[in-house]
């Protein structure tokens, strides 16, 4: 029984009107899924993926309307990785992304691979990450829509980034009951893999004892999930959390996906993910995210939840 990589990031936004129109527009991501918190019907949830809206390829947003700056610190998931076919890729997103003015790094090689860090509109701290010289977990496809050029697209989750006041615990953590492979170090990071490896199985972890634990807010994530094959997997992977003595969620019905959830021992919140039953589960797969989907048990409070939210036209 092994995680099979990441699943997906969950960040928080201000405004998902003006998150869509970046991360469509800009980054070219398909929104494979238009729905809402299922804890707080009242917010958008969207999901961005790749033209499939494949595991292992969606980012995520919760809209949170008063949401403040973010102030960063540990404690968090500090960086989420997108993946991109190659070096020639990075340069195209450099020009790109200078072209919308955004907050952009230079090219910096990290464990072998080309990558290039920015941020979004609201400082969400992204990194894209060449495929070039990686291997193991498979990218998804781009978009054919996008109105970026399918060899230079996202096809999915790179590495993702922790920062924690006591690394030990985390090592622990990943190693001893997620059973993730310590496999490298750069700079002051460790990186630690999963399932078949390579950037879409990664997680990178950085110990600063010193700083104080991160503010969330607008720009900040929320949680990241971890890959399991389906459900039968996921009920032993509560009995491994179980005995290892983390509280968690038990089991939850997403509906698109099965979870659980817990605290990791630097207090980031995890989730495990079912790969299946997936995003064309109640759209046809032609279509996703056109419109406003809801789970069986939201689908009679559909009119009093669409009138709490922000119209979002995603039919152009």
């Amino acid at each position: 029984m092994e995680l099979k990589g990441i699943h997906h990031v969950s960040a928080i936004t201000a405004s998902a009107p003006k998150n869509y129109d970046f991360y469509t527009n800009v980054l070219g991501m398909r929104l494979v899924k238009k729905t809402v918190n299922q804890d707080s019907p009242s917010m958008y949830h969207l999901f961005y993926a790749d033209g499939q809206g494949n595991p292992g390829t969606d980012l995520t947003f919760f809209e949170i309307h008063r949401a403040g700056n973010t102030y960063p610190g540990t404690r968090s998931i500090s960086t989420t990785s997108l993946r991109v076919k190659n070096d020639e890729a990075l340069l195209y997103w450099q020009k790109r992304l200078n072209a919308y003015n955004l907050d952009v790094d230079a090219i910096q090689e990290r464990m072998g691979r080309n990558t290039l860090s920015f941020r979004d509109p609201e400082g969400q701290r992204l990194m894209l990450i060449s495929d070039q010289n990686n291997s193991g977990v498979r990218a998804g496809t781009p978009w054919e829509r996008s109105p970026v050029p399918q060899n230079v697209g996202i096809t999915g989750l790179g590495p993702v980034h922790l920062t924690v006041q006591e690394a030990s615990k985390t090592d622990d953590v990943l190693t001893q009951v997620l059973g993730f492979r310590k496999v490298g170090t750069y700079d002051q990071w460790t990186v630690y893999e999963t399932g078949e490896g390579g950037s879409g199985a990664e997680v990178h972890v950085e110990e600063k004892p010193d700083e104080k634990p991160e503010k969330p807010g607008r720009g900040s994530v929320h949680h990241v999930a971890f890959r399991v094959e389906n459900e039968e997997e996921l009920r032993k992977w509560k009995e491994v959390i179980d005995a290892a003595g983390y509280p968690n969620s038990g089991l939850v019905d997403r509906f698109y996906f099965k979870s659980l959830y817990f605290r990791e021992a630097n207090h980031i919140l995890f989730e495990l993910a079912t790969d299946g039953p997936g995003f064309d589960a109640d759209e046809d797969s032609g279509h996703l995210g056109e419109s406003l989907a809801l789970p069986p048990f939201l689908e009679h409070e559909r009119e009093k939840i669409e009138s709490t939210l922000t119209p979002l036209d995603t039919t152009k």
